[in-house]
């Protein structure tokens, strides 16, 4: 088999040798249906979504730039606005030159592989594009010229250096980019104040005065997705701030979101999520005697909850 780049190992994409016959955190986008005909009209792709697709396309297919069209529209929202998102997905990719395949997911349905959007445009950038605004249900086909291929990529596929690539990409869930809910009313008197950057990204502005003692929960936006239970392993971001100096002491934001089996978190965490429902952000004031263990100081943990996972999904 021949040696794939680590993303296609990542996603579990199998080589194969058939012939092929920032936006802010609104979630609601249009996807684009065609971006140039002239090129999208060469390859025909049918087949159901979600299974792998048969393809034929004129060879040999050369573009300098990258062109797509949707295939098949997703319905309803969350669609994909920012590198950070997390989603699942299944991909084949063939060689313009020769319309072969050259690898492919394995299409089996499974919702547990959850990658970032990020892992996959780092390696394929012509992709970043076509798949902008695309939701669960989309079947997307990209042609990607060299340029639009990391380097090592080509080498990978054993393709030449000038040849381009075709995409069919099929989107089978995304899970949001921010908390989307409304807006919750709350007193707020001696608590900390929670600001929002246009993308969604929030920041913590702390009282001065001692730390409390008390957990503390707070609902700041209000989602209508899908409740948070007991048994849930839930995708959040996470902003967590020390009361006592200010400090972050730890943020999803600058990586990516994280996965939480409820039933396994402390009890000020577990409180904070269950009952919660996706798209909603969350405060909690989080004493040590409700806190994870060595925890020595009170804590500010502010959850955007994103999506719930599938069972079987690695915590991370």
């Amino acid at each position: 088999m021949r040696k794939l780049p680590a993303v296609l190992a990542v996603l579990g994409l199998a080589a194969v040798t058939l012939v092929g016959c920032s936006t802010g955190p609104a979630s609601s986008c249009t996807p684009v249906s065609d971006s140039d005909p002239a090129v999208t009209g060469l390859i025909t792709v049918t087949g159901a979504q979600g299974a792998r697709p048969t393809v034929t396309m004129h060879t040999p297919l050369h573009t300098t730039t990258t062109a797509y069209r949707t295939v098949h529209e997703g319905e309803g929202d969350p669609g994909i606005t920012t590198s950070q998102q997390m989603l699942v997905l299944d991909a084949t990719f063939y060689d313009g030159t020769t319309g072969k395949t050259i690898a492919s997911t394995g299409y089996t349905g499974d919702l547990t592989q959850v990658f970032q959007l990020s892992t996959i445009t780092k390696q394929f950038p012509g992709l970043r594009t076509p798949l902008q605004c695309a939701s669960a249900g989309s079947r997307v086909v990209a042609a990607i010229p060299p340029s639009g291929l990391a380097a090592g990529v080509a080498q990978s596929f054993r393709i030449s250096p000038d040849d381009s690539v075709v995409a069919v990409v099929d989107v089978h869930k995304v899970y949001l980019a921010a908390a989307d809910g409304t807006n919750v009313y709350n007193q707020g008197w001696g608590m900390p104040a929670v600001v929002r950057a246009p993308d969604g990204r929030p920041g913590v502005v702390v009282p001065d005065g001692g730390q409390p003692t008390t957990l503390t929960i707070e609902t700041l936006k209000r989602g209508d997705g899908a409740v948070v239970k007991a048994d849930s392993q839930v995708r959040v971001h996470r902003l967590v701030v020390n009361w006592s100096d200010k400090s972050v002491a730890s943020n999803t934001w600058d990586t990516a979101p994280t996965s939480l089996p409820v039933s396994q978190q402390a009890k000020g965490i577990r409180a904070a999520l269950e009952g919660q429902t996706v798209g909603s952000q969350v405060m909690a004031i989080v004493p040590p005697s409700a806190g994870s263990a060595g925890q020595t100081g009170t804590q500010i943990y502010v959850f955007d909850i994103l999506g719930i996972d599938a069972p079987g999904t690695a915590a991370q």
